[in-house]
């Protein structure tokens, strides 16, 4: 599942068409595509994991779950899996395997960007203020709330919890406040991080906890573990990441 830098990249990778008119809308997803033919492109946007193409009246949401992905200019998987095409006079957008809605509203009454990780209107107090509505979450699963954390995806959980020395299992509650702050801090330095290392092609050669083996820190073990409401894959040292219950 794209993280929301993958996002921002393919929000930049596509700006040759803002403000190209949409010649062809096909595919096999089920939106009204009537409504996107000979529409221009107004903007492109992003929050969290959701990329939005905006158009004069309407907004086409794409999210790519889990094993969504996308291409520009050539069609790199079957039909079968393609659930839009955007043709422009100058290229072509595809979009496969993915989830696709088409808005009407105003995305600022759909939105609250201070929640994206990745958005200049971020507020980390308001981040802060909203894990302490929930002290009997488990931190690993409070990271993935795309509520308090748009954008911030598996692997950002597993390297954040890392470098703030934190337990993915520990009770957001029972984390002391400065750790908290710290926390947020970090969860939006690295997904930071996270986009120069991406655009450069080097994510994985600084990964710390994700898919490895040994904890740098304590030459002990690496655990791996399926955590919390979300199940998701989780990489922990136990010897130096806290467990705050």
């Amino acid at each position: 599942m794209p993280e929301g830098p993958s996002i921002i990249i393919l929000k930049e990778s596509v700006q040759e068409f803002k403000g190209k008119k949409i010649l062809e809308a096909t595919g096999n997803a089920k939106i009204d595509k009537t409504q996107l033919f000979n529409k221009k492109i107004i903007d492109f946007k992003s929050f969290g994991k959701h990329f939005l193409i905006c158009l004069p009246s309407v907004t086409i949401r794409i999210h790519f779950l889990l094993f969504g992905s996308y291409s520009v200019n050539e069609q790199t998987k079957t039909d079968r899996s393609l659930r839009l095409k955007l043709g422009f006079k100058n290229g072509s957008l595809f979009f496969y395997t993915c989830s696709i809605k088409l808005i009407e509203e105003n995305l600022d009454n759909i939105y609250d960007w201070s929640a994206d990780i990745m958005s200049d209107g971020w507020d980390s107090k308001k981040a802060i203020k909203k894990l302490k509505e929930y002290p009997e979450m488990l931190i690993c699963d409070a990271l993935l709330d795309q509520h308090i954390f748009a954008g911030v995806g598996n692997i950002i959980k597993n390297e954040v919890l890392y470098r703030a020395k934190i337990h993915p299992e520990s009770r957001v509650g029972k984390i002391p406040t400065t750790k908290i702050s710290a926390l947020v801090k970090e969860t939006r330095n690295y997904s930071f991080d996270f986009l120069k290392w991406k655009k450069a092609y080097e994510l994985k050669q600084h990964w710390l906890a994700h898919t490895k083996n040994i904890c740098l820190r304590c030459n002990l073990p690496i655990v791996k573990n399926y955590l919390g409401k979300t199940n998701r894959r989780t990489f922990y040292c136990n010897n130096c990441q806290k467990k705050y219950i």
